[in-house]
């Protein structure tokens, strides 16, 4: 597969651009020159989530750098929500729902997966993480949710992913102006605590443990840094609460 650009560009992420190779496929390019090992081990990873009942674009080439995968077309979920936020409670059992299809995918047969800082082992749980599974990473295309953005996948107990999804949820930055902005955070809020209520209990310690580990994103904004930097140090006093969102 050569460098020339395939098609036409549709998306833009952090890492890769996705390009429309038309027939219902598109091809997911990293532009950080990453090796492709890495890039086959996540695709075989979709593979296998998709044998295993999970919604996930199927996959049909990778080379180098690029994956050329099924097209998920359609709105995300984020996007669901703001023209439709009196399905809030809907959308977060949902994907407390596609989290639950995510942990029971079997480990075994997937390629060597990094494991969460800290954790000790299966005596927390074992199993397959996507680590960024939020509104934004959910399609509603025709045929149903469909989950995209693999990149991330590891290993380590179930309700790691859940907090992750807590904290990327409720404190993640509103770009819109003020009154909307206000609008929004109170959706985030009332998303953030359906989907608890639906895929934990989540605890204090996993609460804390979230927000340390968003804190290590290269990609944060800076005043989601700062609103997170102080949850963090309100939750070590010996009365620290994190848990609003």
């Amino acid at each position: 597969m050569t460098a020339a650009v395939p098609g036409t560009l549709i998306g833009a992420g952090r890492n890769a651009d996705v390009y429309d190779l038309g027939d219902g496929r598109v091809l997911r390019r990293y532009r950080d020159a990453r090796d492709a090992e890495r890039v086959g081990a996540e695709a075989l990873i979709m593979t296998r989530a998709r044998a295993s009942g999970v919604p996930v674009p199927e996959v049909f080439d990778v080379s180098g750098a690029d994956i050329v995968m099924e097209r998920a077309a359609g709105p995300t979920m984020l996007d669901t929500l703001g023209r439709r936020p009196w399905t809030v409670n809907a959308q977060a059992r949902l994907l407390a729902r596609l989290h639950e299809l995510v942990h029971a995918v079997p480990l075994s047969g997937l390629p060597e997966l990094a494991t969460l800082p800290g954790w000790t082992g299966p005596a927390d749980g074992d199993a397959l993480l996507h680590r960024d599974l939020h509104p934004q990473n959910v399609i509603h295309t025709e045929r149903g949710p469909m989950i995209i953005d693999w990149e991330g996948a590891a290993r380590g107990p179930a309700i790691a992913d859940v907090a992750l999804t807590w904290v990327i949820v409720g404190f993640s930055e509103v770009p819109l102006p003020p009154v909307r902005a206000a609008m929004a955070r109170t959706l985030q809020s009332a998303f953030a605590r359906s989907f608890v209520r639906a895929a934990g209990p989540l605890n204090e310690t996993w609460r804390t443990t979230a927000i340390r580990m968003r804190l290590t994103d290269p990609n944060l904004l800076p005043s989601e840094a700062a609103r997170l930097r102080k949850l963090a140090a309100a939750a070590s006093q010996p009365d620290g609460d994190a848990s609003h969102a």
